[in-house]
């Protein structure tokens, strides 16, 4: 169903559809403004869940967004008793920033123009985020900018040592911008009999997102790799890098699905760190509600394992530190699939997120561990 959002400009009652990415509900009330909001009027009318049609210069719409989130910040966030509570009231203080700044709205065109005073072209952005127009639409300016900053991201892209190359990631599916997890993969050591013969083993890579684990799995020689998700987002970012790499002869994509047909001698799984729901697309990188893609890695692990192979679950035990899953939790969901951990390699964090002392959850942060699994059948 689509879901249209109207408000009144002069006297002409007008309309567009609404799009939110994040699945923001259609606002109540919208009203016109702006070079001339006041950015503490803006900010009461958010909070009161009034949305704002900027209608203004749209340098002047960043600088409204950034005096609402200023106005936010003036509320320093609340400590919990413990890490639980503390990551609780986290997600809620962001919820709620999420919620007032995604309040302030632009209208796309038709060919999803933005008839801005000096604003930039953002139409091609548009069309690799959200596909073919249907019409005017309103989108919050929040998730534009981010609409924008992930095609500069798709252009650029991403420098990966290990591959000596770039992958270029797509609006909504995770970049690799944490090497240690790409690292482990690229250097555990591979099963024996991949090792004796990669040119004749077979590898999955399961929730492959931009496809950089199923590439480092090619360049480290095994003939053939199946690179699996169920975002129809990643499936295509994957084929994209997988062409843009030359490794179409040995990488397959496949989805959308977890595990594809067939056994393997190498299970690869990267999945979402933290058991919660993710609030947008961005975020299914990294949340994950109940583990559901854990528990279903490790549920379905032993029968696509061939005779000798190995699973390989590249996790961070940031979900541990949080007081979100206990480590005795995911030991036991190893042996209840009937597995067994042959080794763990870990490494600690190099992002940046790990040094802000000012992050909330900054203790467990600085604390963390990834960890790659080497897991196998039970005898």
């Amino acid at each position: 169903m689509v879901s249209t959002i109207h408000w009144t400009e002069g006297s002409v009652r007008r309309s567009a559809r609404w799009h939110s990415e994040n699945g923001t509900p259609l606002p109540r009330r919208t009203v016109v403004v702006d070079d001339r909001t006041r950015a503490d009027d803006a900010y009461h009318h958010a909070c009161a869940g009034t949305a704002l049609l900027w209608r203004g210069d749209f340098h002047n719409a960043r600088h409204l967004l950034q005096a609402m989130g200023r106005r936010i910040d003036r509320t320093p966030p609340t400590p919990g008793t413990s890490p639980a509570e503390t990551y609780r009231l986290h997600r809620r203080d962001s919820g709620h920033r999420a919620r007032v700044l995604g309040r302030l709205l632009v209208l796309l065109d038709d060919d999803y123009g933005l008839a801005l005073r000096r604003a930039p072209d953002v139409r091609r952005a548009c069309l690799e985020a959200y596909g073919p127009p249907k019409g005017p639409m309103a989108v919050s300016l929040r998730e534009l900018l981010g609409v924008t900053g992930a095609h500069q991201w798709r252009l650029k892209g991403v420098e990966v040592p290990v591959l000596g190359a770039r992958v270029h990631p797509h609006y909504g599916v995770f970049a690799p911008v944490r090497g240690e997890y790409v690292d482990l993969v690229a250097e555990a050591p591979l099963p024996p009999a991949v090792r004796c013969a990669p040119a004749g083993a077979t590898a999955f890579d399961l929730g492959t997102g931009t496809g950089v684990l199923a590439a480092v799995l090619a360049r480290r020689g095994i003939g053939r790799v199946v690179a699996t998700d169920i975002s129809p987002r990643a499936l295509a970012c994957a084929e994209e890098n997988v062409r843009r790499l030359a490794l179409t002869g040995r990488v397959r994509v496949w989805g959308p699905g977890l595990f594809p047909e067939g056994r393997a001698d190498l299970v690869v799984c990267n999945p979402p760190w933290i058991p919660a729901r993710p609030t947008g697309p961005v975020e299914q990188g990294v949340f994950d509600p109940d583990g559901a893609m854990l528990h279903g890695f490790l549920a379905g692990l032993a029968a696509r394992l061939r005779p000798g192979g190995e699973g390989w679950l590249v996790l961070s035990d940031l979900a541990e530190l949080l007081g979100l899953r206990t480590r005795a939790h995911l030991l036991d969901a190893v042996r209840a699939a009937h597995l067994r951990v042959v080794d763990r390699i870990d490494t600690r964090p190099r992002h940046r997120r790990s040094r802000d002392t000012t992050d909330p959850l900054h203790a467990a942060r600085r604390a963390e561990t990834t960890s790659l699994w080497r897991l196998t059948t039970a005898a």
